[in-house]
C-alpha cells in the first residue's frame, strides 16, 4: 500500500477587514458576473441595501434568497434550481454556519465558485472543504466532503464583533484545541482531515493560531463585550476562522473533538455550544498527554478569559450518570473517529477516567478563579 502523502489545503482567498459588504462586488467579479447571495434572515435587508446595490453599481447582476434555517436536501435543491432559473455564476453565502454550508453544497452540486461572508465566528467551518447536511427535523444526516475548499472567505470584523458574545467564544473554544490536535496527530502520524497524513506546515499554522489565542484574548474578548473593533479582536478573528479551519484540516484532530462527538448522547448537553464541548474535550485530551502544569495553565486561562463553561456542571449538566459517560467514552474511541490519531494507544476506560479526571481540575481550577 503506497505511504499517503502530506497536504496543506486552504481557500483560495481569505480576507480580513471592517465595512466589506458593499465591497463584495470587488471579490465577486473575479468569478462571474451573475450572483446568487443566500442571507441568513437577520442581515438580509442589509444585503440587499450594501451587498446587492454593490454588485449592482459595479455592472454586476444579483439576486438575493432568504436561506430557510436549515442545511437539508430540500433547502439545496430549492436553491440550486433558482441559481439556475437565475443563470448564476456565483454563489455567495452570508450569514451562520448552515447558511455558508448550504452555499457551499449549491455550488458543488453546480460546480460553480462560492464567496463565503461569516456573520459569527463561532467555528471554523467556513475555511473548510466540507457542508454538514440535516434532515428536516433538524437532526444531522451527513456530511458532504467536497473536492476543494471555498473561493473566498470574508471575515467582517464590525459584523462579527456586532454578534452574541457566546459565539464569538465558542469559536475560540473550538480554536484552542486546533494546536494540540495537530500535534498530537503530527506527533502519530495520523490522518487528517482531507484522508492524508499532517504536514509540519498545518502543524505551524496550528500553532500560530493558539499563540494568537494567547496573546489578545483579553484585549479582544473587552472589545467584542463591547461591540467594538480593534487590532486584537482582528487577530483573534484570524485565529478562529482561518488558522483554525486550516491548521485542523492540514494538521488533522485527535481526542478533543473526538471527545466532543461523543458528549452528542448526554441530552443536558444538546445546547451546547460546539465549541463549549470542545473545550472539555481539549482538557480530556491534555489528561490523558499528561500535559505539564504550565501548559494547562495556560489553556485555563484562555478559557476563563473567553468566559467558557469549564466543568461539566457549567455546560448544563445536573446530573452525572456513569452508564451514559461510558457510553461517551466508547463513542469517542470509535475507530472511525479521530481518537487513533493521538501518539499512544487509549481505550474506553482511558477516556473515561480522562473525563473524569479533567472535571475535578476545572473545577479546582474555579474554585480558585471564579467566573465572572
Amino acid at each position: 500500500m503506497p505511504i499517503l502523502p502530506r497536504t496543506v489545503t486552504s481557500p483560495k482567498k481569505f480576507i480580513i477587514g471592517h465595512d466589506l459588504l458593499p465591497q463584495l462586488h470587488d471579490h465577486v467579479k473575479d468569478f462571474g458576473d451573475n450572483a446568487l447571495l443566500v442571507s441568513d434572515e437577520f442581515i438580509l435587508e442589509r444585503v440587499r441595501e450594501e451587498a446587492l446595490a454593490g454588485l449592482l453599481q459595479a455592472g454586476l447582476t444579483g439576486a438575493v434568497e432568504k436561506f430557510n434555517y436549515e442545511c437539508t436536501d430540500i433547502e439545496i435543491r430549492r436553491l440550486c434550481d433558482l441559481a439556475e432559473q437565475q443563470g448564476a455564476n456565483v454563489i455567495v453565502g452570508i450569514g451562520g454556519g448552515k447558511t455558508l454550508d448550504v452555499a457551499k453544497a449549491v455550488a458543488f452540486y453546480l460546480r460553480r465558485p462560492v464567496v463565503l461572508f461569516p456573520t459569527i465566528a463561532s467555528t471554523d467551518a467556513p475555511c473548510t472543504a466540507l457542508a454538514v447536511i440535516y434532515n428536516q427535523a433538524g437532526e444531522f444526516e451527513r456530511y458532504l466532503f467536497l473536492p476543494q475548499n471555498p473561493d473566498v472567505v470574508i471575515a467582517d470584523t464590525a459584523i462579527i464583533a456586532a454578534a452574541p458574545v457566546r459565539f464569538f467564544a465558542a469559536g475560540v473554544g473550538d480554536a484552542l484545541a486546533t494546536y494540540f490536535e495537530a500535534r498530537a496527530c503530527y506527533r502519530a502520524d495520523g490522518i487528517n482531515l482531507v484522508g492524508k497524513r499532517p504536514s509540519r506546515t498545518g502543524l505551524g499554522l496550528a500553532r500560530l493560531c493558539y499563540e494568537l489565542l494567547g496573546e489578545n484574548i483579553e484585549m479582544a474578548m473587552d472589545a467584542v463585550r463591547h461591540h467594538a473593533t480593534t487590532p486584537a479582536l482582528e487577530q483573534i478573528i484570524e485565529a478562529t476562522i482561518y488558522l483554525s479551519g486550516v491548521g485542523a484540516e492540514a494538521g488533522g484532530l485527535a481526542a478533543a473533538h473526538a471527545v466532543n462527538n461523543g458528549m452528542s448522547v448526554v441530552p443536558e448537553l444538546h445546547r451546547a455550544q460546539h465549541g463549549e464541548k470542545v473545550v472539555f474535550g481539549l482538557l480530556t485530551q491534555l489528561v490523558l498527554e499528561r500535559a505539564p502544569q504550565a501548559e494547562l495553565d495556560e489553556v485555563m486561562r484562555i478559557i476563563h478569559v473567553a468566559g467558557l463553561p469549564m466543568t461539566l456542571q457549567e455546560m448544563g449538566l445536573t446530573r452525572f450518570v456513569e452508564s451514559e459517560w461510558r457510553k461517551v467514552a466508547a463513542l469517542a474511541c470509535d475507530p472511525l473517529d479521530t481518537m487513533g490519531n493521538m501518539p499512544m494507544a487509549v481505550n474506553e476506560q482511558d477516556v473515561y477516567g480522562a473525563m473524569i479526571a479533567a472535571n475535578a481540575m476545572a473545577e479546582r481550577y474555579r474554585a480558585r478563579h471564579p467566573n465572572h
